[in-house]
């Protein structure tokens, strides 16, 4: 990190040269480079966008799957897969089903509302793919979470609950949410930071197309470093990127009083 840090202020085609010291000039492009402002305006839409689509059902499945219920374990495995393949796997199978020629949604793309079912060839559409196929891939981890957390509630809240004649919604909010507070907190941080990082699925699903539409800081920086051989100017976006998230997470956990860590359990 320190030597990227270095980088940054020199100029470096991360060949057979050494790097030239440039000063601050990486940075002035960078706060002028529009194609960077986009570039950040992007991750945090695909980061608001996973946190919106992966905590209400990661949180559902994961107090769903800590119960008692028939085929619970069976189906929490079968959910769980998707986290067992790599990325880069995961994304040439939907980069498949998605090809409008031949893939899956040539055939439901009408039913569904799109005609053409060229989704990876719209702006709008392919970043909605990228968000889809991260929050797929990484339901299952932050429902192990959620599971974990659920199952060391303790029993005798519900019970008491149900004796006071408490609906199983009533208690989900009254009980399961408030105590399962640490666990979203942490769910959120890894959430976030794995967004803001995000990369593999972006490069082989849209390579940052159409355009720059999905071009996040991330691949960003690839494409800058390891296509157009700028490492001096990657690695000063490779360092706000650092920046940004650590800041971000200990924003998070600053607000949210996770660093107490207090237990919130009865008598405890």
């Amino acid at each position: 990190m320190l030597l990227v840090v270095y980088l940054s202020f020199t100029n470096w085609d991360g060949l057979g040269s050494f790097p030239s010291v440039s000063g601050t000039g990486n940075w002035e492009r960078l706060w002028n480079d529009p194609t960077m402002r986009q570039a950040i305006n992007l991750s945090l839409v695909l980061t608001a966008a996973s946190w919106l689509i992966q905590t209400p059902i990661a949180l559902l499945l994961g107090v769903w799957s800590a119960g008692r219920q028939k085929n619970r374990a069976v189906l929490s495995a079968i959910f769980f897969l998707p986290l067992l393949a790599s990325s880069v796997a995961l994304a040439l199978l939907w980069k498949s089903l998605l090809d409008p020629n031949f893939g899956l949604i040539a055939d439901i793309g009408p039913w569904i509302g799109l005609e053409h079912g060229n989704v990876l060839g719209d702006g709008t559409t392919a970043m909605a793919a990228v968000a889809f196929v991260a929050s797929w891939q990484f339901i299952p981890f932050h429902t192990l979470l959620y599971q974990g957390g659920a199952r060391q509630i303790p029993k005798s809240f519900y019970e008491a609950a149900s004796i006071d004649g408490a609906s199983g919604i009533r208690q989900f909010f009254s009980i399961t949410l408030p105590q399962l507070r640490n666990t979203i907190i942490t769910s959120s941080v890894l959430m976030v930071v794995g967004a803001l990082t995000f990369f593999d699925t972006v490069l082989i699903l849209t390579e940052g197309g159409p355009g720059t539409d999905t071009t996040i800081v991330p691949y960003l920086m690839y494409e800058t470093g390891f296509q157009a051989y700028d490492m001096g100017y990657a690695s000063a976006i490779a360092t706000t990127l650092v920046v940004v998230a650590t800041a971000v997470s200990l924003v998070m956990v600053r607000v949210s009083g996770f660093t107490a860590m207090r237990s919130t359990r009865e008598g405890m």
